[in-house]
């Protein structure tokens, strides 16, 4: 996976996910909706501006006291979490 930021400033992210798809960007968009702080997070995956389909753009907009990268990190901590937390049930239940 390869992050290009587009835009930073201290509550508003804006970041190009090369190489995703809606399957994860939504579980991306779902674990930053769930972070404290977050006010907004979104993605694109064809903005007009681009003439065609692109790479998602991820955009997250956050509380005043919240760092918006800060919050990318938590959130991406978060889907960690959920996806091993999957893991370790499939594993109890296939045994």
């Amino acid at each position: 996976m390869e992050l290009r930021v587009i835009e930073k400033e201290e509550t508003m992210l804006s970041i190009e996910v090369a190489g995703e798809d809606h399957t994860f960007m939504n579980v991306l968009k779902g674990a930053l909706l769930e972070t404290d702080g977050v006010s907004a997070a979104t993605y694109d995956v064809n903005p007009e501006q681009s003439g065609g389909q692109t790479e998602p753009i991820l955009t997250i907009k956050t509380e005043s006291d919240v760092d918006a990268l800060d919050a990318l990190e938590s959130g991406a901590q978060r889907v960690i979490d959920k996806a091993e937390g999957f893991q370790d049930a499939y594993e109890t239940a296939a045994s």
